[in-house]
């Protein structure tokens, strides 16, 4: 079974609901990281239900399983990576929501023969009390069998561009041990988090961190740095995953602001591997 072009675009899945509570929002939030510093108050509205606020990536994992499945697309999920994630916010996330969720394939890019082929899957989650729409979820992956399948005539889009010039910030975040233990909690229980078996049996010492959940941990960067921990300006965050980041390492996430842009990266700092890149959070005016 591989992938068919361009039948494949044809795929879609409507009209799936989901709900999420504050205990999910303060989750997800403990989850990336949030409220590890005691002394860091103007976290505290991320994960205590007084005034409770959700962190925009959190549209990430509220509906989760929602979406074309790597079976319905045809490739083999043994070589498909997660490529880059963008997601675009249309409202504020709520701190609690029942959602709709509507999804499709929207474009595949083939690199060709034994170079394999990116496939963007979108996905819209609408706030079924109000038919509010909030967020759109583009995420790509890289399916390394299916070079060869066909696609757009077009070129992928290109990375973002990061400045060349030093960072205007920096910070670090200490992931803890159990991060990917607490993480998988938000919908994420590929056993490749968890399994010591499975993280060897795909070359890793030990199981690794969702990219995911790195990807939050950005947000939650962008937010302290630049907006005094304020969701409500991120319009878009956008990043593609190089390396995988092993539970209890330090990342330190270098950023560039350029009016309403914030460009940035992340590195495993023990190992000073790139492990987030071409990283973008586009701001409201």
């Amino acid at each position: 079974m591989s992938l068919n072009y361009p039948e494949v675009l044809s795929l879609e899945q409507k009209g799936v609901e989901f709900t999420y509570s504050e205990k999910d929002t303060i989750l997800y939030a403990l989850g990336i990281g949030i409220g590890d510093r005691p002394e860091c108050l103007d976290e505290l509205k991320f994960v205590y239900e007084k005034s409770l606020s959700a962190v925009p990536t959190l549209a990430t994992v509220v509906a989760w399983g929602a979406g074309v499945s790597t079976e319905q697309l045809g490739v083999n999920y043994q070589k498909v990576l997660h490529g880059e994630e963008e997601t675009i916010f249309h409202s504020p996330m709520p701190a609690s929501a029942h959602l709709v969720a509507d999804s499709a394939v929207i474009e595949v890019f083939d690199k060709g023969e034994d170079k394999g082929a990116l496939v963007i899957r979108q996905t819209n989650l609408t706030n079924a009390a109000t038919g509010t729409l909030l967020a759109t979820i583009n995420r790509t992956i890289f399916a390394r069998g299916d070079g060869g399948c066909g696609g757009a005539n077009t070129a992928p889009p290109k990375p973002h561009p990061l400045p060349e010039r030093l960072p205007d910030a920096q910070i670090e975040y200490s992931t803890s041990f159990n991060q990917a233990l607490l993480y998988r909690l938000c919908g994420d229980k590929n056993p490749l988090h968890v399994d010591y078996d499975m993280a060897k049996s795909v070359g890793f010492d030990r199981p690794i961190l969702h990219g995911l959940c790195t990807y939050g941990i950005t947000c939650r960067a962008v937010m302290e740095v630049f907006l005094g921990f304020d969701p409500a300006p991120i319009a878009s965050h956008a990043a593609r995953f190089s390396a995988p980041v092993l539970p209890g390492e330090t990342l330190l996430i270098e950023l560039w602001k350029d009016g309403l842009e914030v460009s940035f990266q992340a590195k495993a700092k023990e190992r000073d591997v790139i492990v987030i890149k071409n990283g973008r959070t586009v701001l409201n005016a």
